[in-house]
């Protein structure tokens, strides 16, 4: 799977609410299409419902209730991967371990699905996803393990 492609494909059926995608990744990998397309689907709805579109001061408040119109998410390639990364409020780090299991939710009115759904993808198919700040100071999730095709 060309992760450009597919990248640039799933932001098509996320209601993106105005957000931007930069894909930087340029390589190939091997995954179930369908099962990729749930995890990047994911990334994105999550980097979009829980950016800001506030001042920082604001942003944790205002992407819970309103989602993240200013959000830019960024695709790109890892020596071992690929991460999704955006500059919106992202995760406390007491939160991060937590943020993949089910029925973790930081919205009242979320169920905590979608990035347990990542997180049992990556797992089948012998990834590892970490979370962490990204450059911007949003979230960076980082999927390695990946086998790329040559």
């Amino acid at each position: 799977m060309a992760l450009r492609s597919i990248a640039e494909d799933c932001w098509q059926v996320v209601e993106t609410e105005g957000a931007s995608l930069v894909v930087e990744a340029e390589r190939t990998i091997w995954a179930d299409s369908r099962r990729l397309r749930q995890v990047l689907e994911n990334l994105f709805r999550n980097a979009i419902e829980h950016g800001s579109t506030s001042p920082p001061s604001q942003a944790q408040e205002d992407a819970v209730e309103h989602g993240g119109a200013a959000v830019t998410v960024t695709v790109s390639d890892l020596p071992d991967g690929f991460a999704v990364a955006d500059d919106g409020t992202g995760i406390p780090e007491d939160e991060r371990e937590h943020v993949m299991d089910v029925g973790y939710s930081s919205n009242t009115d979320g169920i905590g699905l979608g990035l347990a759904i990542v997180a049992e993808i990556a797992a089948a198919h012998g990834w590892t996803v970490d979370v962490c700040e990204s450059d911007a100071g949003g979230t960076r999730f980082e999927i390695t393990g990946v086998e790329f095709v040559d």
